[in-house]
């Protein structure tokens, strides 16, 4: 099991990677009364056909060709349960696919969210041939960020130049201070 939320979301993120995804779309919504957190990433990669679908939730099948069993996919399903939330996918060939973890954030079972400023970060810096689209919720307040925008703005500069990369860092960071405002 990973320690933290943003882990989860990093390592379904790098499955929508292998699937040759060009955009993928996180989105991370809290709503603090109400004690949820959920968590999803949509890609618009190769896909699953209904048969490999069925079969992600099993820890010993994996696509991979460099080890035999594939975790992210059926902890995450067990993680976002074990808090009294739930898990959903769903894929289409061709079309890509849409993995939603919900959280129940008062659960004693429910793992923090962790760094996902940096988790984001390091996807768009790592990954500069894929888009990504951020959206951040807490509660009525919400921030974007969507790297299809951005390369219109700076022109051909990569995201990994270090300019480029401390303005993400401290964008996602001051937005994210922003969103959660008062929150505790």
């Amino acid at each position: 099991m990973l320690p933290e939320i943003s882990l989860n979301i990093l390592d379904i993120a790098q499955n929508s990677i292998v699937a040759e995804a060009s955009l993928i779309q996180i989105t991370v919504d809290e709503t603090t009364e109400g004690h949820l957190l959920k968590a999803e990433i949509e890609d618009n990669g190769r896909g699953m056909s209904e048969d490999t679908l069925a079969s992600v939730i099993d820890p010993f099948f994996t696509t991979r060709k460099t080890r035999n069993v594939g975790l992210g996919i059926p902890f995450l399903k067990q993680e976002a349960e074990s808090t009294g939330g739930m898990f959903h996918i769903q894929s289409e060939p061709g079309k890509g696919t849409v993995v939603t973890a919900i959280f129940c954030t008062d659960h004693i079972d429910c793992m923090p969210l962790g760094d996902v400023n940096a988790t984001i970060h390091s996807l768009i810096t790592m990954n500069p041939q894929i888009d990504f689209f951020y959206r951040r919720v807490v509660n009525d307040r919400s921030f974007e960020l969507d790297t299809r925008e951005m390369r219109g703005i700076l022109g051909g500069i990569p995201f990994d130049t270090p300019d480029v990369s401390l303005f993400l860092k401290q964008f996602l960071e001051e937005n994210e201070a922003t969103v959660i405002g008062g929150v505790k």
